[in-house]
């Protein structure tokens, strides 16, 4: 069978199984635009080279002023994400925000810390010709959800060859090559996002680019469809997701839980054992 999936202009051709398989979960599933979920990209600074800043310029600035260390807080990339994991830049966001005015919260005042200040003054022509700022130069743009990076959340670059998501319980926050999902059923989502029935299902749903990079925008991510499940499945799957993110260094042992995770999925969506074979273990390489 040939298909065209909404939202792309992809055509893939598919096996009568793999139609079984896509169509018995769509069938299931709720779109996640109709989830109780937020999805939202991660900050843009208009001027990297001021905002972002290395381990070695956090330690200066924290010794020049200890305050400094109110406002700068370590940052992921979208190329920094693997699967239930991350690599560590040792990347740091200078966050003077514009504050939240539905909830009171007032731009940061740079002048209240004054290495910060005095590090941006050494950017300001740049600072202040950018289009992407907040009430001064010194101010990152009004960013209305800025208390999602603060909630455990999904995060995922817009660009990928891997289709890998980490889930965040680390306050982590990101750049725009990332996005951040939010909301209901967290530890469900995040296992389905990194299971190989997600890859089996919906990674041609994505356009591919030069290179086999998938997009993952939120246009797209939106339209796939999940069946919805309850808190206490929800809850079940949060310890294998939180044994996958602690077994980083010892793959073997993280390969067996998502193992475990891909077959509590084949349950739920109640496959039968040549669907599941069709399946298998997939790593997107």
């Amino acid at each position: 069978m040939i298909a065209k999936f909404e939202n792309s202009d992809s055509w893939v051709v598919l096996s009568n199984i793999e139609k079984q398989i896509k169509a018995k979960i769509e069938r299931i599933g709720t779109p996640l635009k109709e989830w109780d979920i937020t999805i939202n990209y991660g900050i843009k600074t208009g001027y990297n080279d001021a905002f972002i800043i290395s381990a070695e310029r956090r330690k200066e600035l924290i010794e020049q002023d200890p305050k400094s260390v109110e406002v700068i807080r370590p940052i992921l990339r979208g190329r920094d994400i693997k699967k239930f994991g991350f690599d560590f830049a040792d990347l740091w966001l200078i966050n003077t925000h514009n504050g939240l005015k539905e909830s009171g919260i007032k731009p940061i005042n740079v002048n209240d810390y004054p290495a910060i200040k005095k590090h941006l003054d050494s950017y300001f022509p740049g600072l202040q010709k950018r289009g992407d700022k907040g009430d001064t130069p010194y101010n990152l743009r009004n960013c209305a959800y800025m208390d999602d990076f603060y909630k455990h959340k999904i995060i995922y670059p817009e660009l990928t060859k891997f289709l890998n998501f980490y889930f965040d319980n680390k306050n982590f926050l990101v750049n725009n090559k990332c996005f951040i999902l939010s909301g209901e059923k967290i530890y469900y989502l995040i296992a389905f996002l990194n299971s190989s029935l997600f890859k089996f299902a919906f990674k041609d749903d994505f356009p591919e680019l030069l290179g086999g990079t998938r997009e993952l925008r939120k246009v797209f991510l939106e339209q796939v469809k999940v069946k919805y499940v309850s808190e206490e499945i929800n809850v079940e799957f949060m310890r294998l997701v939180l044994k996958c993110q602690d077994l980083q260094g010892d793959q073997k042992k993280k390969k067996e839980y998502e193992l475990e995770i891909d077959n509590m999925l084949f349950e739920i969506y109640d496959l039968n054992d040549d669907e599941r074979e069709a399946i298998g273990f997939i790593v997107v390489q």
